[in-house]
This record gives structure tokens, C-alpha cells and sequence, in this order.
């Protein structure tokens, strides 16, 4: 393992362009369920019957009760991990140009990440459906569900529902960084929700170097991953970022 370590460290101490792609796995250890998988939020609740598009604007208030406003209370107290501060740091070091984040939980930005393409969105705002107000999701109070705008409307979280397009921007700036970085850090994600899943296979295409970081093995790790560090994002990360060694000027 510390021989794969010192060899993606070498690998981020070298590249020019260096770009993460995060999952529920680097949240897990801020007490965020992933919504996959063990103890996940698919497990009880069926995502076509309350993440859907559809089903908000059709019952806000149902939706609010059954996921969105447990959801929002996690977040809402929800703090950065190790991992999540490590890539902060690998970017404060120049060693990491952004973050493409599937998460909504924001906790990258409250880490100290600057640059975080949220590519399904954020649960950080919500917005009114009639007149558009943005507000902070934390000073949004859940004493009646749904929450309302003060001009009546219903307030809706900025994320992306299923039945809904990835925001153009934050697909352009992905593929963009994929297409270009020499290497790719991907995080607590198996990589198969596209578009998504496909900014790893992009990056190697054009010859960047794939470091994966997760628990188990994923379809990624036989097919795309040209170095896998095994273990929690907190853990692994903060020890690749403590090997990789500091850029110096020219």
C-alpha cells in the first residue's frame, strides 16, 4: 500500500493538471448514508417514488416529509472529513485544479475547495418555484413542509431530481478538465451513474493516470484504474497528500 501511495504521489508531484471526481464514499465519514448500496437511502425509500422530477412537483409536501427534509437536516449539520480536507489542501498546494463532485452536501466548498463543479447540484440553496428567491438552505426553517418563499411558493433544494438534466455548465467544465488533466483522482465513487461515470474513461482516453481511492474494488478498478489505493477516503487521502511534495517555482 505505501508503495502505491509514494506512486500516485509521484504521479500528483508531476502532473500539470490534476482533477477529482468525488461520490457518496468521501461523505460517509461526515454521517452522510450514500444513496446506494448498504444503509443507503434507496434502501427504504424507492427513488422513482420521491426523488423523481415528477413526484416534487406533483406532492412537494410528501417529498419534503419522506426524504427531503431528513436529508436536509444531516446536511445541515454535516462537517468536512479528513478527506475532504486533504483535497482542500492538495489544492491550496497547486496539486489539485478542481473538484467534480456527484455530492450535494457542499462540504468540499466548507473544506476550503475553491474551485467544485457540482455536477448534480447543491442542498446548500434552495429556490421558490413562482418567484425564483434564492435562500440559504440553513436558515430555512422545517416547521411546516413544504417551507415557503415569503411570496407563497414552495421552496425546492437546488439539486438535481431524477428526470432532470445535469446543469450544462458543470457537464461542459467536466469534460473539459477529463479531456485535458494528465491525471484524475477518483473518490468514494464506483463510477457507473453517467453522465458521470464517464469522465474517468474521457481522462484515460486522452492519457491521464487514474488513481482510485475506495474501500472495495469497482467495475472502475479492473477496466480504468491505473493505480487503486484500497481503504476510507480520510485515511488514504490525507496520507497521499502528506507524500506528494510541495511544487516549486521554476
Amino acid at each position: 500500500m505505501e508503495t502505491r501511495i509514494q506512486q500516485a504521489a509521484e504521479i500528483l508531484s508531476r502532473s500539470r493538471l490534476t482533477v477529482a471526481l468525488t461520490g457518496a464514499g468521501i461523505s460517509v465519514e461526515s454521517g452522510i448514508p450514500p444513496f446506494r448500496g448498504p444503509g443507503s437511502f434507496w434502501e427504504e425509500i424507492d427513488p422513482m417514488e420521491f426523488a423523481h422530477v415528477d413526484a416534487f412537483m406533483k406532492d412537494p409536501a410528501r417529498v419534503w416529509e419522506v426524504l427531503v427534509s431528513g436529508l436536509k437536516r444531516k446536511l445541515d449539520t454535516a462537517k468536512p472529513n479528513k478527506g475532504h480536507l486533504a483535497l482542500a489542501e492538495l489544492e491550496n498546494r497547486g496539486c489539485l485544479s478542481a473538484v467534480i463532485t456527484q455530492n450535494v452536501d457542499s462540504l468540499h466548498q466548507k473544506a476550503g475547495s475553491r474551485d467544485v463543479i457540482e455536477f448534480h447540484g447543491t442542498f446548500a440553496t434552495l429556490s421558490c418555484l413562482d418567484c425564483g428567491h434564492q435562500a440559504a438552505s440553513a436558515d430555512i426553517p422545517l416547521t411546516f413542509l413544504p417551507p415557503h418563499c415569503q411570496c407563497g411558493g414552495v421552496y425546492r433544494p437546488d439539486c438535481v431530481f431524477y428526470g432532470e438534466s445535469i446543469p450544462l455548465e458543470a457537464l461542459t467544465r467536466s469534460r473539459e478538465f477529463a479531456s485535458q488533466c494528465d491525471a484524475m483522482l477518483v473518490v468514494g465513487t464506483s463510477a457507473v451513474v453517467h453522465p458521470a461515470a464517464m469522465m474517468p474513461v474521457l481522462a484515460k482516453q486522452n492519457g491521464a493516470t487514474i488513481i482510485e481511492v475506495n474501500p472495495t474494488p469497482t467495475p472502475l478498478t479492473a477496466t480504468t484504474s491505473d493505480i487503486f489505493l484500497q481503504g476510507g477516503a480520510g485515511s488514504v487521502l490525507s496520507r497521499l497528500t502528506e507524500a506528494v511534495a510541495i511544487p516549486t517555482g521554476p
